[in-house]
Order: structure tokens, then sequence, then C-alpha cells
């Protein structure tokens, strides 16, 4: 039979500004894994079905419903990002599996209040599901903007080959699919292997006899599966959108004893709060990870190429081969600072989407944080101090640093809601977003960042003695704790002693003992590399540890080290075993540069090539080996890799 083209009217599930699925600030929506779709932040916590059909699938969190439509349409309604982990408890359900719907009903309640509050994204996202399968495109019919319910939003162009009840499990069943399911039978050790075989919205979850015989680098690398992990005694098999058609054609070759249950519906275990003080503790500082690292992803990129480039150049200079005044150094070096001087601004608006504040609003009060005229008065003794409304201020440098915007980001989220009280919707649009950023610059101005200045000056205080008393134990303190300094911002109090040590004496202790904590924060992160199968980790963990060696910890940091805190925390012990190993050798350094790449900073000027270098190549490829090594055995495996993105799903 000739294929036809079916059309399928999709209307707004839901009222407020709609969005193309490339916008959200989650891979497996924007990079179409999950199929075709539009997404939309709502103003309204009304949810409608957006066209006619059967409920196949609701989650048991509730944050997401399946419908069919009779062309064999599968749409998916998921109702906001990560909310899997509330349990549910922002939805009322008004439908349920098996019943018949039309466009325009009511199918979920969502308390939009309680899932900002916990600082999640309410946004409401759309998809065909099977849009491989049914070859479908989709054209919005309405640009990005306010919508209303019931309202036509897109339309989806299917093809069809054979009667109009087709679904994509029937075509699921037969060729490619079929092939994938008998490829992934045989990596995760064959049919006698299993044990039973479940599936959630994106994922094939095995529950297996001896995990030892799965072939997971072949399962990676096998055309249609997105991801393979472990969690809760389950081998995933990420496929994405097809994970339906593919669950199908798996199940016809095993045969229906393997079926596990509520295939429909598997989702992980809720996080449960904890009462004690220390498990509150915990959870706060895991949330506060998880939002530093998760706002550092998109830039991470770019924040490793800055700092090879940032490296090569620190070479090209040591050498002699390019000076700072020529006009070529100046361009590559504003193309590796670029991103770094304006990190707060850029973070402002990463940090703001994943905690639910105004993006724009986070990027002007990061704009703020780095105004040339406040950046070059606080690098200054006699204007650093100022008056703020007749309140004293201490001014600080704010470029490259992480915690201050972030804090601003999740304060944002409560200034809004007391500007939405507190304004009349009329004079909302003009005057909530500068009312905003005046209360949010005044309090890391005012508040933040002098509290940050006298910690960071008492830390440096404290360390400046502990290398007067003892530079093996100063070694040991500045090694463990440095890289801990650097993400809470903490370590500027320690930069001018660098500075001035350097401008008077001509060298820097504490710049050595600085330079390893870079070189072990690398090693961590390629020690990742070197044991991940997971091929994107590989590469990100080996771009990350280039730059960690070129100086610029960022990318190792909040890329791989700290995301997987054990291997941050086992980097940092290296770290303080070559801090230690620095001191007790008493390395000096002779500009302001280290890590590997900066190596002729440890030449003694009029010496050459001496003890303070031979003191550096064994510091620091110690520090480097220790890292590895421990990592290596001790710090990571991937059992560790949640994906996050995917998993809320």
């Amino acid at each position: 039979m000739a294929a036809e083209t079916v059309m399928t009217t999709l209307c707004a599930p839901v009222a407020g500004r709609l969005h193309e699925l490339k916008v959200m600030d989650d891979p497996v929506f924007s990079q179409g894994l999950m199929g075709v779709g539009f997404a939309i932040e709502p103003t309204d916590g009304r949810v409608y079905a957006p066209v006619s059909g059967k409920v196949t699938m609701v989650a048991k969190t509730k944050h997401a419903v399946g419908l069919r439509t009779v062309t064999g349409v599968e749409v998916l309604l998921h109702l906001g990002i990560d909310t899997v982990e509330l349990d549910g408890r922002p939805f009322e359900l008004m439908v349920k599996v098996g019943e018949q719907v039309v466009a325009g009903q009511v199918l979920v309640r969502m308390d939009l209040t309680m899932i900002k509050e916990v600082h999640k994204v309410p946004t409401v996202i759309t998809v065909v599901t099977n849009s491989t399968a049914l070859q479908a495109q989709l054209f919005l019919k309405s640009e990005a903007g306010l919508v209303q319910p019931h309202v036509p939003v897109a339309m989806v162009t299917t093809l069809e080959e054979a009667s109009p009840a087709m679904t994509s499990s029937a075509t699921g069943q037969t060729g490619a699919y079929t092939q994938l399911a008998t490829q992934i039978i045989q990596g995760v050790g064959g049919r006698d292997n299993v044990t039973s075989v479940i599936h959630c919205i994106t994922r094939l979850r095995f529950y297996l006899k001896d995990e030892t015989l799965v072939q997971r680098t072949q399962l990676t690398e096998l055309s249609g599966v997105i991801d393979v992990a472990h969690a809760a005694d389950q081998l995933q098999v990420v496929i994405g959108s097809a994970v339906n058609d593919v669950y199908d054609a798996v199940m016809a070759q095993l045969g229906p004893q393997f079926m596990g249950e509520n295939t429909e519906a598997v989702v992980e275990p809720p996080k449960q709060k904890s009462k004690s003080l220390l498990g509150v503790i915990k959870q706060s500082l895991n949330s506060l990870i998880g939002v530093m690292t998760a706002s550092m992803i998109p830039v991470i990129g770019i924040l490793a190429g800055s700092g090879i480039l940032k490296g090569i150049l620190a070479a090209l200079t040591g050498f002699k081969i390019l000076n700072p005044t020529d006009g070529t150094y100046m361009v590559l070096n504003a193309v590796g600072d670029a991103v770094f001087y304006f990190l707060p601004i850029i973070l402002g608006f990463t940090a703001a989407k994943r905690l639910g504040s105004n993006p724009i609003v986070l990027a002007v009060v990061g704009g703020i944080l780095v105004y040339p005229s406040l950046i070059s008065a606080a690098g200054k003794a006699a204007t650093a101090q100022i008056t703020v409304f007749g309140l004293p201020v201490h001014l600080m440098t704010y470029s490259a640093s992480v915690f201050p915007i972030i804090l601003a980001a999740w304060l944002g989220v409560y200034v809004e809601k007391g500007l939405k009280k507190l304004l009349p919707v009329a004079l909302r649009g003009v005057f909530s977003p500068i009312i905003e950023a005046l209360v949010l610059g005044l309090v890391i101005l005012g508040i933040v960042g002098p509290l940050m200045t006298v910690v960071s000056q008492g830390l440096a205080d404290a360390i400046l003695a502990t290398y007067n008393f003892s530079p093996a134990l100063s070694g040991l303190v500045v090694g463990g704790l440095y890289q801990l300094m650097v993400i809470f911002g903490l370590h500027w109090g320690l930069v001018p002693i660098v500075v001035n040590d350097l401008a008077t004496n001509g060298h820097s202790y504490l710049n050595a003992l600085i330079s390893v904590t870079m070189v072990a924060q690398g090693g961590a992160a390629l020690a990742v590399a070197l044991k991940t199968r997971h091929r994107k980790l590989k590469r990100l963990s080996l771009a990350a540890a280039v730059s960690a060696f070129c100086g610029v910890t960022e990318p190792a940091i909040y890329g791989v080290n700290l995301k997987y805190k054990r291997v941050f925390i086992v980097g940092s012990i290296a770290s303080a075993l070559g801090g230690l190993l620095t001191g007790l050798l008493r390395v000096n350094n002779y500009a302001l540069s280290g890590a590997l790449i900066g190596f002729p900073a440890f030449i003694t000027p009029d010496v050459g090539i001496g003890s303070n270098f031979y003191g550096y190549l064994i510091s620091h490829y110690g520090t480097l080996l220790i890292a590895m090594v421990a990592v290596y055995f001790f710090g990571f495996s991937d059992k560790m890799r949640t994906e996050k993105a995917l998993d809320s799903h």
C-alpha cells in the first residue's frame, strides 16, 4: 500500500509561553531524543489533552501522561524538569490508563507554586514519542510567545503504509528494531542471562543473573543506544523515544515469561527528606553541588578550550615566542580570558534557568558583579572601601567566581515571589526586573562579598602563618583545601600574597603549592577518562584534564570531579600529599604561572635548570601519579555515573 500523509493538530496543553524544544535545558528533549515537539512555560496549573485519544501511560509519580490517537500518533506530556523527584506531590490526576479523552479535557492539575518552591522548572513538554517510526515532522503554527490552552499550536505530519490504526509497536517488531533487539540481548549476556525486562519512558531495564557477562562497550557502541548505566540492581539501556518499539522487539525474541511488571510507568525511588541534622546538611550540600555543576555544564566545553588556549599562550610567552604587548597575544588572550572574566554573567543565566528565577535579570546581576569601574576599584586598596546608602562595603573581584552568582540565583526565586505579591500586575513588567537586580546586587556586594573577604583573608593569614611555621605542613593544608576554596571563591585572599611575593621577592613558595593542586585535579579527571567506558564522559574528562594541566581547573572540578564527589575528595587528598611533598622540597615559583604547562616558571633565574626545577618535576609529576592511581582504583567507577538528565525521565 502506498504511503499516505496524515496530519495531526496539537493544541496547547497549558496556558503560558511557547518555546521550541531545542532551547530546553535538558539534553533528552532538546536533542530530540524523545521525539519532535514543543515546550510551554505554564502560567496556569491546569493541563489539558492536546489531542483526542486513549490514555496509554501514567507515571507513578504523576509527572508524565501518554496518549495515543486513532491514527497511531503517540503523544507524551512531561510535566516539569526533574519533577520525578517530587513523588507526585504537586500533581492531581484527573484521568487513568485506558480512558478515552478528547482534546481540551483536563488531564492533570499541577501546583506551580510547590514546584517552584523546591526549585524545579515546571515547563510542560509535549513530544511525539514515535516520531522516528512514523517519519513525523512537526511545524509550529505559532511563534514563541504566549499561548492559551485548546488553541492549535503545532501540526504533525506522519507517514502510514498500512491501516490508520498502525502503532509504533507493530512497526518496531520488524527491520531495524528487530536487529537492535538481537544485538542488545547478545550484549547483556544472552537470553539465558536475563531474569526479566521492564521499561520506562526512555530505558530498557534488565534484571540479570550475572553482571560480568555484560558487554558494556559493545552495547554503548550500538546505533540506537544512547547510553548504558547500572542503577537499582538493573542494567539500564537508554534508548530514548523508540523504547516502546525496541522493548516489543526484545520481548518478541525473549518470550512473555521474561516480562516484568509495570513496564509503562517504572520510575526511580523518590528521594526521602532526612530528619537528622547530619542528613539535612548532606542533602543540602548535595543540592548545592548539583546546582553548581548543572549551572556550569553548558560552559564546560568553552572553559576547557579557553584553559588550553591560556596554557599555550603561557608557554609561548615563557619561551619568548610571543610578547604580551603584541597585538596577536592581546587578541588571543582576550579569547581565552573572556569566558572567565564574564563568567558571573553566563552563570547568572544558566543558574537561574536551573533554579527557576529570571535568567535575564540574573545575567544583569552578573554584569553588575563584573562592571569595569567596580572591578577597577576592587583592585586598589584606596578605592576598595566604599559606602552604599551610608553603609560600608568592601569591594572584591568577582570575575571567574561561581558561588556568589549562584547564591544570587537562589535568592532571586524568593525576591521574585515577594515582588509579585507587592507590585500591581500593571507595574511588574517594568519595575520587578530592575528592583530584583538592585536587591540582589546589593546583597552580593554589600553582604556576601565582604563576608567572603573576611573569611578568605582569615584563611590566607592562617596559611601564611602555617608556612612560616612549617612549609611541609602548609603544603598539606594548601594542597588539600585550595581547590575547595576556589569553589566558594575564598581563594582570592591568597592571590594578593602571591602577587606581592613575586613583585617584592621575585619568587613565591605559595604559588608552587597552588600549582600542584591544579595538577592533582587534572590527574583525577585524567583517571576518569582512562577508566570510564562512556564516550562522552571520556572526551569531557580528557579535555578537562588538559585544561587543568594548563592551569585552569574549573572544567575538571565542575564537569567531572565535583559531579562525582568521591573523585574530587580523592583528588584533594592526592593534592594534599603533593603539597606536602612540594613543601618538603621547598619548591619555588618565579612567575605567575604553574601546573604542567607553566614549567618555565620553576626554572631559577640566573641559575637555570637546577635543584628547584628537579623538585618541581618530582612534586608535580609525583602528584599526577598519586592522583591518577588513587582515583583510578579508589575514586571512580562507571556505577557512579548517574546521568541525571536522563534519570529524571
